[in-house]
């Protein structure tokens, strides 16, 4: 028999749900049986997946301790910290990782997100944000392997690869649910600095639609409603402000108002104001050897202003980040960023 006391990382979610993160390996039929048959009970009695757990309850499962590790298997953070506990070099928390955190709290955590580094996982053995953020927190005691079983804290948006700022995530389960929440519904308002070639842009509020090539992993924009009804094309909509300009360079602020792949930097082509660096969408290379991509760089984060729940404080706080200083040495950032 073993046991599942649940703490703040577990609660508030359904019991069914932790199961199976639980017995990651076992059919959902199978939980389900073993709920029926008292096999698996919550508070020492019986359960039916539907309950929403708290804080204290005791999920018990009357397994051989054989059968319970037959239907489970270590998860991607469980095996990074036996990695960890093995000194694999690549699998160590980078020295900048903790350099570049921004804002830490019991819930919360914002870091900056250097060029070339992923977001989350493009692939099994990838290492990513997401990896970092756990050897982080289980170096520093905030997370252990025993805690992982149940629940991975996570970064909930998502910048491209050469794409620096804001990430933000949930160092509790409430937190993540909360967040994802806030972020699928565009409740947090999302601002980048972008600089493009040349002089005397315009503001303007950009509306279309994106349609993604999976073959070339890029996207392509269309102003108007496309014909093309086999294939899916995302409503997109994207505002950007002239901050400044000299006569090589613009400097933009931009908000994401929805959130596509890829979508400021087709957006800004596809209106002839291609960015620095990215030649995906025909912006021309930095002279000088520099290698860091599009410069484009997510360096404002603002909560609405009224929230509930365990993000309540959070409620119309603003978050910002400085930019890479390859952006101030292009153009003057003087009093340019609000």
């Amino acid at each position: 028999m073993q046991e599942i006391v649940i703490g703040k990382n577990e609660a508030g979610q359904r019991s069914d749900k932790l199961v199976m993160k639980y017995l990651n390996q076992a059919p959902a039929s199978f939980i389900y049986k073993m709920m029926r048959k008292k096999n698996i009970v919550l508070n020492a009695k019986k359960m039916d997946g539907k309950e929403i757990l708290n804080i204290g309850d005791c999920v018990q499962i009357y397994m051989a301790d054989e059968t319970i590790a037959k239907f489970r298997t270590a998860t991607n953070a469980e095996l990074i910290t036996q990695k960890e506990k093995n000194n694999i070099e690549s699998t160590r928390m980078p020295a900048w990782f903790a350099k570049s955190i921004l804002y830490e709290d019991e819930h919360i955590i914002l870091v900056n997100k250097p060029a070339g580094v992923l977001s989350q996982q493009a692939g099994k053995n990838d290492l990513s944000m997401n990896e970092f953020l756990i050897q982080y927190l289980l170096e520093r005691g905030a997370l252990t392997a025993k805690q992982l079983e149940t629940f991975k804290p996570a970064f909930c948006n998502r910048l491209d690869r050469n794409t620096t700022g804001i990430l933000v995530g949930g160092k509790t389960l409430p937190a993540l649910q909360e967040l994802s929440k806030l972020f699928h519904d565009r409740s947090i308002h999302k601002y980048y600095l972008a600089i493009v070639s040349g002089d005397g842009i315009q503001n303007s509020h950009l509306k279309g639609y994106l349609k993604k090539e999976e073959r070339t992993n890029k996207v392509i924009i269309s102003k108007h409603p496309p014909k093309d009804v086999e294939n899916k094309w995302d409503a997109i909509e994207t505002s950007y402000e002239v901050l400044g300009s000299n006569q090589k360079y613009s400097l933009l602020k931009v908000q994401l108002i929805t959130g596509k792949t890829h979508q400021i930097r087709a957006h800004l082509a596809s209106c002839g104001h291609p960015l620095v660096g990215d030649v995906k969408y025909g912006g021309k290379k930095l002279k000088g050897g520099n290698n860091q991509g599009q410069l484009l760089h997510s360096y404002k984060l603002v909560f609405p202003k009224t929230m509930q729940g365990a993000l309540a404080y959070l409620s119309d706080k603003t978050f910002l980040c400085p930019p890479p200083d390859i952006f101030s040495s292009l153009i003057d950032m003087n009093d340019k960023l609000h």
